[in-house]
Formats: C-alpha cells, structure tokens, sequence
C-alpha cells in the first residue's frame, strides 16, 4: 500500500512531508483569475468570494454580461447554478482553467448566473470534509446579501451539480440539505441535481482512513442508501445522470442509476464519451 500511495502522490503531483501535511505544486494545471471589469469585452464577468476563511474556502461567481444589459432598475432575474468541480476529490480547483472556462461558457449559454464552489481536498482533508464545505455554500449561498446575488439571482431557479467527483459532493450536499435538515433554514431555495458522475477515482487518498469502496461514500447500496433514494422520490427530485461511456466506473454509473429508477425517482440517463485530464508524468 505505501508504494502504490506513493505511486499516487507522484502522478497527481503531492509530496507528503514528514509531519503528514502535503505540498502541492500549484503550476501543473493553468488556472485563470478573475474578471470583475465590465468594460473589457468578456461575455461574463467573474469574481471571488470566501465562504470560511479558517478552512480556506472560497466560490467564483459568473455573471453574464445580459444581466448588466438593461437600464431596467428591476432587471429579470436570472437562474442560479451551484457547481462543484472535479477530479477526484484530490487535485484541481474552481480557479482551473478547465473547470472555470466551462463555467464561462454555461454563465453565457444558458443566461445563468453560476457559482462555482472551492473545497477542501484530500488527502489533506477526507471525507466528509469536502461534503460539510458543499453545505456550508449551499447555507452561504441561501443567505448571502452579495450584490450580484441579490440583485440578478432567482432562488426559485436554483439547480445544483457537479463533474465526476463534484457531483459526488452535489449527491451528497443535497441530501444532507434537503432530506436531514428544516428546509426553512435554507429560505425560498428550490433544488434540483445535476449528477454527472459518482466517481470513485483517487478514493483510497479521499475515503476516511481504514474505509474501502463499500463504504457508504463509494457504493450507493450500502448503509441507508434505499431510503435515502425513497426519500429523493417522496421530495421530488429531477435527476440528470451524466455517465462517460468509456469510463472504468461506468457499471457504477449505471448501477446508481438503476436504484434510482427502482425506486421511483425521476432520471435521465445520458452516457457518452469519455472526459481526460491529463497529467504531468514529471516532477519538475
């Protein structure tokens, strides 16, 4: 086991320090700053906000640039999108290039405004870390007085969802939220789920120390996950399930899409091709 984790450590770029923390090197992906200027000729306009600053978490909000296009002192509102990005639980942020160009491009698609959430990461932190963050946004998101929110979001149109290990943190801060809690904590937020992926890739650096993948944060039947999906039906929920068709965890895809389906719960099914991230084979 230690060989394979050092395995691991070197190919997502980690170095364990003698005192058990990790140093990460920050340049192996692009990452893009934001861009809250409404005179430069960008689509949308972005910008950081902390959530906790003792746990360093933060969101990137995305504004597209149709909210400011109106003199209208009471602009149509726009829906609102909560994005928890991939890979793995382990490595990347709402900074990196990727997931922030993808965000871009669905703030201006789709005329919605999206936050786009930065979590803690294993093996820094295991789960459940990176799920109590997803809560805290949603709790955050539901009571922030943040200008661009205030004034250009609808909470009646609130959607929430995640690529690969993001709709894991998603699946799991909606359950917690809508099914666990008052739902007056959360105000006049309506929920949905976007689920594209459960993927489980990099889980022996995110599961709690001694777990293995039929824990409950890995296999979808395991400890209340019926009920939990009886619960998803009685409260209503719209699943979008988005598989990658040639992913090693497709049987997991489907299999968390047959439970949903055996027990009532309204999904699509979408499989397709297969998303790569390629990473850096050297230790420079």
């Amino acid at each position: 086991m230690p060989n394979e984790c050092t395995d691991l450590y070197h190919r997502l770029q980690l170095r364990r320090n003698p005192d058990g923390t990790f140093t990460r090197k920050h340049d192996v992906f692009p990452r893009t700053p934001p861009s809250s200027d409404p005179s430069l000729p960008i689509p949308v306009l972005t910008k950081d906000i902390t959530i906790n600053q003792q746990n360093n978490t933060w969101l990137r909000l995305f504004l597209p640039r149709v909210a400011l296009s109106s003199s209208n002192p009471n602009p149509k509102k726009l829906p609102l999108i909560l994005f928890f990005h991939g890979s793995g639980f382990v490595i990347l942020s709402a900074a990196t290039t990727l997931f922030h160009d993808f965000c871009v491009e669905m703030a201006n698609t789709a005329e919605a405004i999206v936050a786009s959430v930065d979590y803690r990461l294993a093996p820094e932190h295991r789960l459940p870390a990176a799920y109590d963050d997803a809560v805290e946004a949603l709790r955050w998101i539901g009571k922030s007085e943040d200008e661009w929110l205030r004034h250009y979001a609808d909470y009646s149109m609130c959607y929430v969802m995640g690529s690969s290990a993001g709709a894991t943190i998603a699946y799991h801060a909606e359950e917690r939220v809508e099914l666990k809690e008052d739902e007056e904590k959360m105000g006049d937020i309506k929920r949905k789920i976007d689920i594209s992926k459960l993927n489980i890739r990099g889980l022996s650096l995110a599961l709690p120390i001694g777990a293995d993948r039929d824990h409950e944060y890995c296999n979808v039947r395991a400890g209340n996950g019926v009920e939990k999906m009886r619960k998803i039906r009685e409260v209503g929920w719209r699943v979008l399930m988005s598989g990658t068709g040639g992913d090693i965890l497709e049987d997991r895809e489907k299999e968390l899409a047959q439970l949903m389906e055996e027990e009532g719960v309204q999904v699509v099914k979408d499989f397709h091709g297969i998303e790569l991230i390629d990473i850096k084979e050297d230790n420079r």
